[in-house]
């Protein structure tokens, strides 16, 4: 992430210690899934888009150079794109890697710690390797 874009995203959020949990951040950019039901109709789940729509663009526009040039996130990308049981669409990965990325700053603000690709997909459970029997 440039300079210009942790500006941007702390114009929009303010200060990161602000906010105890990462998913607050996420309800802010209005990331989180709503679904639109009533009766016995069960609609489709949407991002609920009822917070801060500059945010969410931002994070949409960083969020493509990530899926081409970070390794973990394409990783995480293809995963979701490719996987067997609900695979997504890809702009629907993009809003979930979203989400991921907001986490991912909040944890590296708050914890004093430096992110590291390696550490990331060795933390996600679908990326460690099965045991050999």
């Amino acid at each position: 992430l440039g300079d210009a874009t942790i500006i941007d995203l702390l114009a929009e959020t303010g200060d990161l210690f602000a906010y105890e949990h990462p998913r607050q951040l996420v309800k802010l950019a209005g990331l989180t899934l709503q679904e639109s039901s009533s009766g016995l109709h069960k609609g489709q789940k949407r991002i609920s888009k009822r917070g801060r729509r500059r945010l969410r663009a931002l994070l949409f526009r960083v969020m493509l150079p990530m899926v081409r040039h970070n390794q973990a996130f394409k990783a995480l990308h293809r995963y979701y794109t490719t996987r067997t049981k609900n695979p997504l669409r890809k702009k629907q990965s993009i809003v979930v890697l979203c989400g991921k990325l907001l986490k991912i700053l909040h944890t590296l603000a708050t914890k004093h710690r430096t992110f590291s690709e390696a550490q990331l997909l060795k933390d996600l459970p679908m990326f460690q390797e099965a045991p050999t029997a």
